[in-house]
């Protein structure tokens, strides 16, 4: 419930427990109905937290999102009771701390009370199958970054010799290295680096493989694949960080969600916006402004409506603002594919009914 302040009215009084969920241990508080506070220090496992709360009759219990709140939810409803993963942004969910002092005793005790109050904002609980797809996607992610980063340090040891690789793509890497008639000692010191980066890429083409099975089992993600510039890796990002598109009221609902909405810092008749936020999914902004680029950068027919409108933004304020904008549209474009079942269709494109698209 998205309301600014909720009360808990009626109903069978139960415990309210606030857990300040740590990567080690963790904080537990509990307000029990008749009025007695309760607070223990457990290990962050399941076996602890089954000790202290599965003898307890149902409670509702209050976490905040986190690398731990997933399992740590799944665990505490198996024990049969109520979880509220609680987003950690919404600023009155901590009215009762004060801000001078933070300690995790203290952290739980605002859980349990804003609890108790309803003064909190649930944060939407991912799917399993969608975890899965993220997991699946930064695992690929971090093995392309790895592997960026062998090939410009081989390269760079190539030209302290005052050798240049011809140009070419990260598949051909390899090759071109091999073309060259290194030194000895240069050899010596790549070998280690190439012998991983022949491994990195038969690792990433199997991360491709999986990606394409995904792109042919859901239908979602072979809907957003006929976007110019989006592929299986940005619209498998996107359907997993959107999980269930009800969710969300309207595309600019989808674009604040993914900080690619300016700030805006506004007071009586003076406004002013600035930068986007960059909330939220931070990946996948960078696949989106990624695909921008792409649309920006290769002209072709079925994306001449989309290039031109951001062309005019690039004459106003740049190409880096208008590959933003650009960005933002994409995602109300996703967005309206996801919600109504359809692909892209580049007769379709209209100016966004919003005002300055460019403002970024």
């Amino acid at each position: 419930m998205n309301a600014l302040y909720r009360r808990i009215r009626g109903g069978p009084a139960v415990d309210h427990i606030g857990i300040d969920l740590h990567k080690r241990s963790s904080q537990i508080c509990i307000l029990t109905e008749g009025g007695e506070l309760v607070e223990r220090r457990v290990l962050t496992s399941r076996e602890r937290f089954a000790a202290v709360l599965g003898i307890r009759s149902r409670a509702r219990i209050l976490i905040e999102a986190s690398t731990e709140s997933a399992w740590a939810a799944a665990c505490l409803e198996q024990l049969g009771h109520e979880v509220i993963v609680a987003d950690p942004n919404y600023a009155p969910m901590y009215a009762e701390r004060r801000r001078k002092i933070k300690t995790d005793r203290r952290d739980a005790r605002t859980l349990a009370e804003a609890c108790r109050l309803g003064a909190y904002r649930p944060a939407h609980r991912t799917s399993e199958p969608q975890r899965h797809v993220r997991a699946q996607v930064a695992v690929r992610e971090t093995l392309v970054r790895t592997r960026c980063q062998y090939m410009a340090l081989i390269e760079a040891h190539v030209r302290q010799e005052g050798r240049h690789l011809r140009t070419g793509g990260s598949q051909t890497f390899l090759s071109r290295v091999q073309e060259l008639s290194l030194s000895p000692p240069l050899s010596e010191v790549t070998a280690p680096l190439l012998l991983m980066l022949d491994h990195l890429n038969q690792q990433i083409r199997t991360a491709d493989v999986q990606l394409e099975h995904l792109v042919d089992a859901d239908p979602r993600v072979r809907r957003l694949c006929s976007v110019p510039g989006v592929g299986p890796v940005t619209a498998a990002s996107f359907v997993a960080t959107i999980d269930q598109v009800e969710r969300f009221a309207g595309a600019h609902q989808v674009e604040a969600y993914l900080g690619l909405v300016p700030r805006e810092m506004s007071s009586g008749e003076r406004q002013h916006r600035g930068r986007i936020t960059k909330a939220g999914n931070s990946r996948v902004r960078w696949l989106l402004v990624e695909a921008a680029w792409s649309i920006l950068r290769y002209k072709k027919p079925e994306t001449a409506a989309l290039r031109h409108w951001a062309d005019r933004i690039a004459a106003r304020r740049g190409r880096s603002i208008a590959a933003v904008a650009l960005a933002r549209r994409l995602a109300g474009i996703l967005y309206a594919l996801l919600r109504d079942g359809t692909e892209y269709q580049p007769t379709r494109v209209r100016p966004p009914a919003h005002s300055d698209p460019a403002a970024a």
